[in-house]
């Protein structure tokens, strides 16, 4: 009990732990995230254009421009627009499953070879995948939906070692004092690479969609190789002692357990040990810490309950990030390069939602209730952005709104909660979980996320935008049936909490 009364102050000593090399850290995996984003973002920013170079009826008179008539028209790949649009949802499809795949395989690999390594192979291998995919092949006027489709699997699979090598880095160097509010900022990193990805498109886009691939390439190539020179995974490398959870003994115990709806006798948690050696050794060396196991990872509380919930949220999530230019210029009539520009509204909603949430969770040293707030009200908001007028400012603010309350969560479930999941008390001792953990949870939402990418673009072809949103909702409304069992879990710990400092009192 004293552990719940002492755990109020624990970002005091936030500011105080913090170096230069932590600041550097910050900096290098926000970027190099940002950048991978930034990749993927440009794809679906120049949809309407990709459209229109592979039907040989194009919408718009502004797509003639892109290339002569004759060259375009014998090169089509599909009859009509529709097929195209179609195509484009089923490559979102091919590249979030082989995403997912690759993200389970990049946590355990990124636990088990350096970071470093890892993170900077992924962000220059992936850049010059999409160098290929969206320059080569239309300097060489090469069309064909299977390579497409290669090509965009093996992105999927080398843009999946970023996110577990991101996190588990972060993890190593910030402690759980002030987590929420330190990976609430650092989760931007997601939406500002949204933001730099529709600039950089919109930028270029008036002299062909290739060199918007083009641009993005080149920036993430480069990010790579200074990640590779400049990336330190560990304080260790510097000579700094290892992140220490804030509190220890019971403190410790106490900040993991809102993560879980667990039993307090599980059998000494043997079932979930890490530890292969004996701790009764005699030896003077304490025993090196081991990479998690997949399963062992899967069994950690609280692990599967967020994945599936995050499978959900960020089927929604990312269903604005693939769709809403194209949602702007298909069901406004507005001009490409405008719907590009203002879709970055919704990542700075869910840049300041995220922040803000991870701030107030801190406080409340519970992650659940938060989420819950944000997830009803982010009901509301999309059922608000559904019924958005032609106008854009409207649309903007309601837009933003929308991605505070959608993205906002997201961002925490993909990067406090899951440092969260990877450190809790069962798993100390093994430093080598993090990325594993976080490759659970992410790929499970990137399949959630996979399968609504087609969903969406066929419900729109069938019923219209309208029973898109209606989807929406249900996805979103799924996502806090998920955590119910942790939001009763956390409320009951808060109301506890209460009653103890009255009594204190």
């Amino acid at each position: 009990m004293p552990g719940v009364l002492r755990r109020q102050p624990a970002n005091r000593s936030l500011v105080s732990q913090c170096t230069h090399h932590h600041a550097v850290v910050f900096l290098l995996t926000f970027f190099s995230y940002s950048l991978l984003h930034a990749s993927r973002k440009t794809f679906s920013n120049v949809k309407v254009s990709i459209s229109s170079q592979w039907t040989p009826f194009c919408p718009n008179d502004t797509a003639l421009n892109l290339q002569p008539y004759e060259l375009w028209n014998s090169s089509h790949l599909f009859p009509k627009p529709e097929d195209a649009i179609l195509f484009l949802g089923t490559l979102d499809t091919i590249f979030l499953f082989s995403y997912a795949v690759g993200l389970f395989v990049s946590g355990i690999v990124g636990d088990r070879l350096n970071m470093r390594w890892v993170l900077s192979f992924g962000m220059c291998s992936s850049a010059l995948v999409v160098f290929v995919f969206g320059t080569v092949t239309e300097w060489l006027h090469f069309y064909n939906k299977w390579f497409y489709c290669c090509l965009w699997i093996v992105n999927g699979l080398l843009q999946s070692t970023g996110w577990p090598c991101v996190v588990a880095v972060m993890g190593n160097w910030f402690g759980k004092a002030g987590r929420g509010l330190v990976f609430g900022l650092w989760s931007a990193c997601a939406s500002v690479g949204n933001i730099l990805g529709a600039f950089l498109a919109s930028s270029v886009l008036q002299y062909g969609y290739e060199y918007a691939f083009l641009v993005t390439a080149l920036v993430q190539f480069a990010g790579g190789v200074i990640v590779f020179f400049g990336l330190v995974i560990s304080p260790k490398e510097v000579g700094l002692s290892e992140v220490g959870e804030e509190d220890s003994g019971a403190a410790e115990e106490d900040a993991s357990e809102p993560l879980i709806g667990s039993n307090d006798n599980e059998d000494d948690d043997q079932n979930y040990s890490i530890q292969a050696a004996d701790l009764s050794s005699s030896s003077s060396n304490p025993p090196q810490p081991r990479a998690i196991g997949f399963f062992q990872a899967c069994c950690l509380p609280g692990v599967i309950l967020y994945s599936l919930a995050y499978a959900c949220l960020k089927l929604v999530n990312y269903s604005f990030f693939f769709w809403l230019p194209f949602y702007l210029s298909n069901n406004f009539g507005w001009k490409e390069a405008e719907a590009d520009k203002l879709s970055i509204w919704y990542d700075v909603g869910g840049i300041v939602g995220g922040t803000i949430q991870g701030y107030i969770s801190d406080m409340l040293q519970k992650r659940a209730p938060v989420l819950a707030v944000s997830l009803i009200l982010a009901i509301a908001s999309l059922l608000g952005y559904s019924r958005s007028p032609n106008n854009k400012p409207i649309n903007a603010l309601l837009m933003a709104t929308t991605g505070f309350f959608i993205g906002g969560p997201s961002n925490m479930i993909s990067s406090a909660i899951s440092a969260d999941l990877g450190r809790q008390e069962m798993v100390k001792g093994s430093s080598e979980a993090l990325a594993t953990v976080t490759g659970i949870v992410d790929g499970t939402g990137s399949i959630g996320a996979a399968v609504g990418q087609y969903l969406v673009s066929l419900i729109q072809e069938k019923l219209q935008w309208m029973w898109v949103f209606y989807f929406f909702v249900l996805m979103t409304s799924l996502t806090v049936l998920f955590i119910v069992p942790l939001i009763v879990k956390e409320i009951s710990m808060l109301l506890a909490d209460r009653h103890l400092r009255r009594l204190a009192g």
